[in-house]
């Protein structure tokens, strides 16, 4: 005899395991609207909070996989993001992603179409609404357009309205900016504001010198802020010639709830070992000295044994940077310096493997400064074109 199939919007039974000693994460399989499986989480501090946050996303869930969703075109744009929301959950986003969606519709579009109902959004209305926002901020109104477009998609597609308007507004256009990488000399200036910042008598703390560490980690792994502040020791091999670091994760700060180690970068396919140069290896070196046993053990952590924010590493560099008049330099010109580098002296083709990109297409784009000084070799080459010596008749 059969056995019964798993109605539809149940799960199963509810299992825990400890992220970090503040972070608990909650997990179960849910079956969804077209009768699969999947897995699904979610994270507290503790594990009663953790039970208590996945059986609301699993409310949510249920109500999707059901179609009780009953939109219409005269709901308004504020129930329409209820729904947006809970279907960004049935989707397999890497939760910083799901997070910054959710962050972009409620600080940016939200409060301008919130009381309109959904039929009465037309493309006029949106092709102004990012007009304004793009003098304000061009990256705002491009995030905005994102989500506004997400979200109306939706509603197209479950029939509340007849076409979405932001597939017809103007295209916003971004003006043509130079990728900037650090010279040399940069690098050495930043390196000696970041020394000078942390060793001036300043109220607070004193500094632990993370942040220098940080910088170095980051010129020679290549990685995100996040992924150099998600090592850990496993993820360290110091047995061969040179010393290998696997960059597998991040540190993601939820808008809501402690932050946590991500057991994968930005993306999946970003997961890479890298072959680090002698003067960062000697910078992990040290701080495997300095931090507790274990191989969970992440080898930047805050006073508290936390992982370190993304945020206050930024913080901290916008601060001695300022006092060193380097304000334009951030934390992604140092991969954009590695790229550079890596470009001028080898190929394109292993910037882009060394910043953990599936082409080059995004490397060259918007991590490789363009050379002013066209290859030297281009005069030998056209030698060839040089004029034949004519010679004299009358000789």
């Amino acid at each position: 005899m059969a056995r019964p199939r798993t109605p539809i919007g149940t799960f199963g039974q509810i299992s825990f395991a400890s992220e970090t000693t503040t972070t608990v994460t909650a997990h179960t399989r849910f079956r969804d609207y077209d009768g699969r499986l999947r897995p699904v989480q979610a994270t507290g501090s503790t594990r009663k909070q953790a039970e208590h946050n996945l059986k609301a996303v699993l409310a949510r869930r249920s109500r999707i996989a059901s179609g009780s969703t009953d939109l219409s075109g005269d709901s308004t744009f504020k129930r329409l993001v209820e729904i947006w929301l809970e279907d960004l959950d049935l989707q397999e986003l890497a939760f910083s992603t799901r997070e910054l969606y959710a962050r972009d519709m409620r600080t940016l579009v939200l409060p301008a179409f919130k009381d309109y109902s959904l039929r009465e959004i037309s493309i006029m209305m949106v092709d102004r609404f990012l007009k304004k926002l793009a003098k304000e901020s061009l990256s705002k109104a491009q995030h905005a357009k994102v989500v506004l477009n997400l979200a109306l998609g939706l509603a197209v597609r479950y029939e509340a309205i007849e076409r979405n308007p932001v597939r017809s507004v103007q295209r916003l256009r971004k003006p043509k900016k130079a990728v900037n990488a650090l010279t040399i000399e940069e690098l050495e200036a930043v390196r000696a504001a970041v020394r000078a910042w942390s060793g001036a008598k300043r109220p607070g703390p004193k500094p632990d010198g993370q942040v220098e560490a940080v910088i170095e980690v980051m010129i020679g792994t290549s990685g995100r802020i996040g992924e150099a502040l998600a090592i850990r020791r496993r993820d360290i091999d110091d047995t061969g010639e040179r010393m290998t670091v696997h960059l597998d994760g991040t540190i993601i700060t939820p808008m809501n709830g402690p932050q946590f180690r991500q057991d994968h970068p930005k993306t999946s396919e970003s997961s890479r070992k890298v072959t680090v140069p002698g003067f960062t290896a000697d910078v992990i070196r040290k701080r495997l000295t300095e931090v507790p046993a274990g191989p969970e053990q992440l080898i930047f952590f805050s006073r508290n044994g936390t992982p370190l924010s993304a945020n206050n590493v930024r913080r901290t560099l916008r601060a001695a940077l300022k006092e060193a008049g380097l304000d334009r330099v951030t934390p992604h010109a140092f991969r954009r310096t590695v790229a550079t580098t890596l470009e001028k002296k080898a190929s394109a083709e292993l910037a882009a493997e060394m910043l953990g990109h599936t082409s080059t297409v995004i490397t060259k784009k918007h991590y490789i400064a363009r050379a002013d000084a066209v290859n030297e070799m281009t005069a030998e080459i056209l030698e060839s074109l040089a004029p034949r010596a004519v010679q004299d008749p009358a000789a």
